[in-house]
């Protein structure tokens, strides 16, 4: 068998470049910390550290969608507080109306100040986040949720929730419908609601009224008619009798479950109307509040009717600031939810940066140590070569 010059220069040059490749690769290594530098190096590894990456991925995207729901329900939260403190000063207002040192005159002035809430009530309902979408719309956060026209308030939006994912298994919604905190408010007690006609000529006042028995109150409209002053009969629907009793000033009526108290001087014939408890918009609330403030009250008959006004409008405040209060700690409870979401998510993407760590990263020592016997392989076989090419069969000629 004959070997060329030329074969073993080529076959010297080969080995050489493979060396040095395999040098080449493992410097590579080390500078760029990773084991696998393309799927070839470690197929099984590397098929499994694309799926931790894309699972990496996910939650990456998971920690975008906790802060922007974040910073929606912190936005919602503001506002919830400044129509809380906005009721909470129509309340002081309202009660402060209610005193019998006060004209008409400086009941006047409350109500223009009482006025200026409901519109401030109107911006916090319209309120938008930091991108320009209506907090209360629900779904339709492009739209004005609440309109005013003619004096009466109407809801634009729906009711939906956009539910964001900020887990594998766990969503959040980023906002309140405005249907359900401004305007699914119960009236009353949340309960009943005791209304007295204007046809009254007496003085009485109705103060607050409670559920004693839930199993005995069907939610039926009944009507408490003052036969004289002392005297009073309990109708139903159908106008049928279905209690009776005498009536002194502050104590407490009582039929079916409930009770009231009526204070003043009932005249016969006075009537105070007992009803299931409706749902009305907080707007509407504080409008027939201011309504009841600015009313007459030149008289006993008068004062009664405004008083029994104000009564009403408080519990419906009331339970407004109520439903505020509900949403709100709804509000915090998504926040905290979202805390503690993110805090797993961290630990699992800990967790997946380690797995992938082990799957790809470099062990220096031993790569280190491969370089310098690499490097001392392909010194070796260059001198080697170098030598090989200086030998000729010319030099063995006499």
């Amino acid at each position: 068998m004959r070997i060329s010059t030329m074969g073993m220069f080529r076959q010297g040059l080969n080995s050489m470049q493979e060396l040095q490749s395999l040098a080449a690769r493992t410097q590579e290594q080390i500078a760029t910390g990773r084991r696998i530098l393309s799927p070839s190096d470690d197929p099984v590894s590397a098929s499994r550290a694309l799926k931790l990456r894309d699972s990496l991925s996910r939650f990456d995207q998971f920690d975008r969608n906790s802060n922007m729901a974040t910073s929606r329900l912190q936005d919602e939260e503001v506002a919830l507080k400044g129509v809380n403190d906005v009721l909470q000063r129509v309340r002081e207002l309202a009660l402060q109306a209610n005193n019998a040192t006060q004209s008409s005159e400086s009941r006047s002035m409350i109500a223009i100040e009482m006025r200026q809430h409901l519109d401030e009530l109107v911006r916090l309902a319209n309120q938008k986040d930091g991108n320009g979408r209506f907090l209360f719309a629900g779904n339709l956060d492009e739209t004005t949720p609440v309109v005013v026209s003619a004096g009466s308030y109407a809801y634009n939006g729906d009711q939906g929730q956009r539910q964001i994912q900020i887990g594998e298994t766990r969503s959040v919604a980023d906002s309140d419908s405005g249907a359900d905190v401004f305007f699914q408010i119960r009236q009353g007690n949340g309960t009943f609601v005791v209304d007295t006609p204007l046809t009254n000529t007496g003085s009485g006042v109705v103060g607050n009224g409670s559920v004693v028995d839930p199993s005995q109150y069907d939610g039926a409209p009944y009507t408490v008619r003052f036969i004289d002053p002392a005297n009073y009969e309990v109708l139903d629907a159908s106008n049928a009798v279905i209690a009776a009793g005498g009536y002194s000033p502050g104590e407490s009526i009582g039929f079916r479950g409930i009770e009231f108290s009526i204070k003043g001087s009932p005249a016969a014939g006075d009537e105070f109307v007992a009803s299931a408890s409706r749902q009305q918009d907080v707007f509407t609330s504080v409008q027939q509040l201011i309504a009841a403030v600015e009313t007459s009250s030149n008289d006993e008959v008068s004062r009664a009717e405004m008083n029994n006004g104000i009564n009403r409008g408080l519990e419906n405040i009331d339970q407004a600031i109520g439903r505020i209060l509900t949403v709100r700690t709804q509000v915090g409870t998504r926040l905290t939810a979202i805390e503690n979401q993110a805090d797993a998510n961290d630990g699992f993407a800990l967790t997946l940066h380690e797995m992938i760590g082990e799957l790809e990263d470099l062990d220096y020592a031993e790569a280190l140590s491969r370089l310098s016997f690499e490097l001392g392989v392909l010194e070796a076989a260059q001198q080697s070569f170098v030598r090989t090419q200086s030998l000729s069969l010319f030099n063995f000629l006499r």
